[in-house]
């Protein structure tokens, strides 16, 4: 009971316009993912992370982002009346589990394989003859599952998705699962040209999913309902639009740099 109290109390203190500081239980949590979400010297940055900072100052809140990985994060907010998460990827398997904040941007998937090896897959299935790069109950590695691949004999499953673009070009995994432009970004931060170091082995039309912020379920709805209309704020007074085009613009920026 004493938990709810609290949360009301939170809510309550931000409507009525008083900052909340960061003692106040609420926990956000978040991976490393770029160029979504994470850390550069320390500092929590990427798209994502600049929408939810923007939500947090429209509601006056003070709580600082803790990156952690995936399986943990997920494990937490899921768990936990108190914990926020992003940026999580909406899907059938997942929507009973959490209370939905709202959408901060979309992604699309692909299998990635060495450009130096030609490999194109025709369909899906064809993957399970080989090994393939995941994130720990991250939605790529749920959808695959779902699909009949199983970790350690056809997935390797890991912790960030650096590690595994790392596997690929050390030959430990045929394949690598991830968002089409983290796939660029994260190719770009280890200073190589995106054609002549990776190929989509198959495009993945399915798994284009929506990332979004989310509390578990044990969360009170007062408290998401005063996360919805910050983020609804910003969206109004454009400065969701003007976060994703200064990160837009950099990555077709940096794209055009690379050809």
């Amino acid at each position: 009971m004493r938990c709810d109290r609290r949360q009301l109390l939170l809510a309550g203190l931000a409507c009525l316009g008083r900052p909340v500081w960061a003692g106040s239980g609420l926990r956000i949590v978040s991976e490393e993912a770029p160029p979504f979400n994470y850390t550069e010297r320390g500092v929590p940055t990427g798209l994502c992370t600049e929408l939810v900072q923007a939500v947090l100052k429209e509601l006056q809140l003070k709580v600082p982002i803790e990156t952690l990985p995936w399986a943990r994060a997920y494990d937490m907010a899921q768990h936990s009346g108190d914990v926020l998460i992003y940026s999580i990827a909406r899907t059938e398997q997942r929507e009973h589990l959490f209370k939905w904040v709202g959408v901060l941007t979309q992604a699309d998937y692909s299998l990635f394989a060495l450009a130096s090896r030609g490999l194109k897959l025709g369909q899906l299935s064809d993957a399970l003859q080989l090994q393939t790069a995941t994130v720990n109950a991250d939605v790529a590695e749920q959808f695959l599952e779902e699909r009949g691949f199983v970790r350690g004999r056809h997935l390797q499953s890991g912790s960030r998705n650096e590690l595994n673009l790392e596997k690929l070009r050390q030959g430990r995994v045929d394949l690598w699962i991830a968002p089409d432009v983290m796939a660029r970004h994260l190719v770009r931060q280890v200073g190589q040209d995106f054609h002549r170091l990776l190929a989509k082995a198959l495009p993945l039309p399915e798994l284009s999913v929506s990332f979004h912020m989310a509390f578990g379920p044990a969360t009170p709805d007062e408290q998401v309902e005063m996360f919805r209309r910050g983020l609804e704020a910003i969206k109004r007074n454009g400065q969701y639009e003007l976060i994703r085009s200064k990160w837009h613009g950099a990555r077709k920026g940096a794209e055009a740099a690379s050809t």
